[in-house]
């Protein structure tokens, strides 16, 4: 893995989050993140040429800290929805020597701070983010406030800019550039501004649905959640449930309609998942409330050693921007860790994917209790 970032005088060492991540060719930073540095550089002397002063930085969804290094000079402020992100670039920053002085961070559902001079934002690959957050941004900044934004160019779209155009301001794009572009948004006051979080109606039931707007299958159930909730743990009641990688916590809300004795932690490394499923519980099943508990977390880091009975997930195979399976590896592996004697791992996944035989691997068997023709429900029990 390439750790040494070299940006004009710019030398940084940098990982990506989690640290033990088996893609040795993905890095820390990318040609976006380089487009970004190099226009808030010249941004920032022009600041300072004309104020005397350097200028605040508002950084949004900085992915692993290469922006937030590379202009560390300047006070800072970053949002990020994501709790692996917020501990990269805390990681990265503190392995490069970096004082916290002028630094702050902040989640996702946090309101952003009113004295941002420049704003960067690395550009989700989920248009409801987008669309937050410019909402956040124009609650915020001035006419004024420098706006930059980058992303790869297949996703910088006519689209893209109209979403700018609305919310904030007259947004352009560069020219290619690595293939990536920048845009550049001038802010306009007044525009009107979408409502969030969305609501609506689970099928089947009589419970409604709240998705923040970072929230996976936000205006309806994706098909593997809709497959595991014909497959969902029976017969739970008093035992306890993590339900890992939650998203809106539909998982867990059906568990608990259907065994209201259980105890279950919905746990997700997405600040606006875990509200999600907090809100959904709260509107559906407050009587659950009691024994419901919401982490944010890396996995399943803030667990202690056997002390679960059972865990559901439908994992993820992607990390931002790029295709992975190294989270779902994570999860299986500090599953086994989390579990009793006798717990169980129970899993919806594509049939693509090779889960049953890390399953297998790791727990010594692996059972696949149902399947159709996209996905499968596999188990796995830890035994001695």
């Amino acid at each position: 893995m390439n750790t040494q970032f070299q940006f004009g005088q710019i030398s940084l060492t940098l990982h990506r989050w989690p640290l033990d991540q088996p893609n040795h060719s993905l890095q820390a930073w990318d040609a976006a993140d380089e487009l970004l540095i190099e226009a808030a550089h010249a941004a920032i002397v022009d600041y300072t040429a004309t104020h005397m002063a350097s200028p605040h930085i508002l950084l949004l969804n900085d992915s692993f800290g290469a922006l937030s290094c590379a202009l560390a000079t300047c006070q800072q402020t970053s949002s990020s929805d994501s709790f692996l992100a917020q501990q990269a670039v805390h990681y990265n920053r503190t392995a490069n020597n970096i004082e916290h002085a002028q630094f702050s961070m902040i989640n996702s559902l946090e309101p952003l701070p009113g004295n941002a001079d420049i704003v960067l934002l690395k550009l989700p690959n989920n248009h409801s983010y987008l669309r937050f957050m410019l909402r956040q941004l124009a609650a915020v900044v001035r006419p004024e406030t420098i706006i930059l934004a980058a992303a790869k160019a297949k996703e910088i779209n006519r689209n893209v800019l109209d979403i700018f155009n609305r919310q904030l301001g007259p947004a352009e794009a560069s020219l290619t550039v690595k293939k990536c572009r920048l845009i550049r948004c001038q802010p306009e006051p007044g525009k009107p501004q979408p409502n969030f979080p969305l609501q609506w109606p689970l099928e089947d039931t009589d419970f409604t649905l709240i998705n923040h707007a970072n929230v996976f299958a936000r205006e309806k159930l994706d098909l593997g959640a809709r497959f595991f909730l014909q497959h969902l743990p029976q017969d739970t009641a008093g035992q306890r449930i993590i339900d890992l990688g939650c998203g809106n916590g539909v998982l867990g809300l059906m568990l608990l309609a259907k065994q209201p004795d259980s105890n279950v932690v919905f746990t997700d490394e997405s600040y606006m998942a875990v509200a999600s499923a907090k809100a959904n519980i709260e509107l559906n099943l407050p009587h659950c409330l009691g024994n419901s508990e919401f982490m944010v977390d890396d996995c399943l880091a803030g667990q202690q050693e056997q002390s679960i009975d059972q865990i559901i997930c439908n994992p993820p195979f992607h990390q931002q921007h790029t295709v992975t399976t190294h989270i779902a590896t994570q999860m299986f592996t500090q599953a086994k860790r989390v579990l009793k004697q006798g717990g169980r791992l129970r899993i919806v996944a594509n049939r693509h994917l090779n889960y049953q035989q890390q399953l297998q691997r790791l727990f010594g068997h692996c059972q696949q209790l149902a399947a159709n023709p996209k996905f499968v429900i596999l188990e796995a029990i830890k035994r001695s």
